[in-house]
């Protein structure tokens, strides 16, 4: 134990110059001696918190501060705070801080900190904005880099647009920039931030002299990712997959960029590449990735796996991260497409109607994407008027130009008329009292008068046609549609409306038929041969006109054809192939010399054949066999019975060993 005031000033004097040189380890050993000697030293309490912070022992220190919370109070309100953000109590360092009885300049950091990790990104900015504003020290530049931050988080997050006009000086503030861009929808111009980033990022890190290649890569990991992004958006999946495996392969200490990365490329592979998506789903469940990413990137991240479930025919595993996202998200329309899609793979489309029409009752602010799911399922089972019905109810979408068209082209199906032209009442109505005159007004009513025309409702086009040419009465082919629909109500409308008609010959076109023959557009027209003039005679009244008829080219019969004789039947098939072939005979063979056994003649093996002597029993000769044949295997003498023929195809066909050459290698 620590005796006397010499003791203790010593102990002090080791606690300090472990401080300044970092070594906390010993200053705790030696603020532990102090403690001993005194518990209640309100300094040397504050020494070990802020000790046990910077070795990253925030629980520890956590702990201190709550056993002495009365004797500590207020002195310790930062540290508190800060090791609760450290150990992801959000929540309880955002009250720690509001509970200050001060706000000074570092709880105000840390306040910005906490409302960046709790996503409201609007009252950060407000934060930072008034620090930047009221203070001017070292830490002006990384405020800036946490300001961009805000901004770029609202960009992509809330749609929410602003620029701040930051200085570009590094490749955080200018990665920042491109993210905010990204937001925005400028991804040319946020991919050409990024390469600046990335240049920035090279240039900052040559500076320093301890920095090895491996840590530029995993600083422009992020930078990398990012970029690949751009360019899966941009479409260029086949660039973003290169880029997103290299950060893969750097495996970067972060594990909520190892696991957007992830994710990123199991949205590329979609249903296929399943297995690589398997492993890549695996970074995406890393510890800590919660407290790394936005509620958005998790929330994309776990519709991904049910989607990959699904993909993978695991269909319990689908149905239960598809459940416990509704329970998270009961608002949220996709958990239950994710659903309804797992019951179409198994055949269950009314069930996942059923599915999505409990859901579109439960939410009618976000059921126009159900709805459009349920129409394409009763299509799929053939109900196409129950598929209408479900449209028609989407008020959203109800009177668009492309619901329209589809409705109409529906009813159109079912033979439908009356409902396709209610559906052209219903919208032409819409926009008569929205925006009467307009082109796309306009354009409906013509639509319907021709629909009306074609399905023979001349009747029922006539008032949408006295609109059309009420608007513009120089148009001669509206005026000639309703001329025709009167024909058939009000025959003196009729002629009272041709009278406005243009006359023929306003209407006729002076044109020199010469001229346009021989103008250079009608010059590779094919013409038909024309008859000269005076050389064709009258005809007669009565004389018929005799066609040409092409004459028959008779067939080419074979040089040897005889007529009496009934030709083969089998002429058709291949020589071989006929029933009664027999396989060529082969003609006798003259005698060879060298033929034989090196050094022997023909005249020897002849004496040597004992075939050949008198003793011998005959044989019958084989037709065709050539003299000084060798005898049969055995030495029977006996000639083996012709064997047929092989065909074609060389089946059971064996080749006869040839004689080894003097000189070769190997044997037979």
């Amino acid at each position: 134990m620590a005796s006397g005031g010499a003791s203790v000033a010593s102990l002090w004097t080791e606690v300090n110059r472990c401080g300044q040189n970092g070594d906390y380890t010993r200053a705790l050993k030696a603020l532990g001696k102090i403690l001993q000697d005194n518990r209640d030293d309100v300094t040397a309490l504050h020494c070990k918190i802020v000790c046990l912070i910077q070795n990253g022992s925030f629980k520890e220190a956590l702990n201190v501060m709550n056993t002495y919370s009365k004797l500590l109070g207020s002195e310790v309100v930062f540290e508190k705070a800060y090791c609760e953000y450290r150990l992801n109590r959000v929540e309880s360092s955002l009250k720690t801080i509001e509970s200050a009885p001060e706000q000074t300049d570092k709880l105000k950091e840390l306040y910005g900190q906490v409302l960046y990790r709790l996503e409201r990104y609007e009252d950060c900015r407000s934060v930072y904005t008034d620090l930047i504003r009221n203070s001017q020290d070292e830490y002006e530049e990384e405020r800036k880099t946490n300001l961009s931050a805000a901004v770029a988080a609202m960009s992509q997050w809330e749609k929410q647009t602003e620029d701040l006009s930051l200085p570009e000086s590094t490749y955080e503030l200018c990665y920042n920039t491109a993210c905010a861009l990204i937001g925005q929808g400028q991804l040319t111009e946020a991919f050409n931030k990024l390469r600046q980033a990335e240049e920035l990022c090279r240039v900052s890190m040559a500076e320093d002299s301890d920095v090895t290649e491996e840590d530029v890569a995993s600083e422009l990991a992020v930078i990398h990712s990012q970029m690949a992004y751009v360019l899966q958006l941009q479409g260029r999946t086949d660039e973003a997959l290169q880029l997103y495996n290299q950060v893969i392969k750097l495996k970067p200490s972060d594990v909520g960029l190892l696991a957007v990365t992830a994710n990123n490329i199991i949205t590329i592979n979609k249903d296929q590449n399943v297995f690589d998506s398997k492993k890549k789903v695996k970074l995406t469940n890393a510890e800590g990735v919660e407290h790394k990413l936005a509620k958005k990137q998790l929330q994309a991240i776990e519709f991904n796996k049910a989607l990959l479930a699904m993909y993978t025919n695991q269909a319990e595993q689908c149905r239960k991260l598809s459940s416990g996202l509704q329970a998270q998200n009961p608002g949220h329309p996709r958990p239950v497409l994710i659903q309804a899609a797992q019951l179409c793979r198994e055949k269950q489309h009314g069930r996942a109607v059923e599915l999505l029409q409990q859901f579109s009752d439960r939410n009618p602010e976000s059921a126009s994407g159900i709805k459009l799911t349920m129409a394409q399922l009763y299509l799929i089972q053939g109900h196409v008027t129950k598929a209408c019905d479900v449209l028609r109810s989407i008020e959203e979408f109800k009177h668009k130009a492309g619901m329209i068209s589809a409705l109409v082209t529906m009813y159109s199906h079912e033979e439908d008329i009356d409902g396709a032209i209610d559906v052209f009442k219903q919208a032409i109505e819409h926009y008569q009292t929205e925006q009467p005159g307009s082109a796309a007004h306009l354009a409906l009513v013509r639509e319907a008068a021709n629909f009306k025309l074609k399905h023979g409702r001349k009747k029922e086009a006539i008032s949408d046609l006295e609109q059309l040419w009420k608007q513009n009465t120089k148009d001669v082919h509206t005026l000639a549609q309703l001329i025709s629909a009167y024909s058939l109500v009000d025959t003196d409308k009729a002629k009272s409306l041709s009278k406005h008609l243009p006359s023929a010959d306003t209407m006729s076109f002076k044109v020199d038929v010469d001229e346009l023959e021989n103008s250079h557009g009608a010059t590779y027209v094919r013409k038909k041969a024309g008859k000269v003039v005076g050389e064709s005679l009258p005809k007669e009244p009565g004389q018929a006109e005799l066609k040409k008829k092409k004459k028959k080219k008779k067939g080419k019969l074979p040089k040897n054809y005889d007529p009496k004789v009934t030709p083969d039947p089998e002429r058709w098939l291949p020589m071989r192939e006929r029933s009664y072939y027999r396989g060529k005979k082969k003609g006798k063979k003259k005698d060879q010399i060298g033929k034989g056994t090196q050094g022997a003649t023909a005249g020897a093996s002849a004496e040597l054949d004992a075939s050949k002597t008198a003793s011998s029993p005959p044989t019958s000769p084989r037709p065709g066999s050539a003299s000084g044949s060798s005898a049969a295997p055995g030495g029977s003498g006996v000639v083996p019975p012709r064997q047929q023929k092989p065909s074609a195809s060389g089946a059971g066909r064996k080749k006869a060993p040839q004689k080894k050459k003097k000189g070769g290698k190997g044997g037979w």
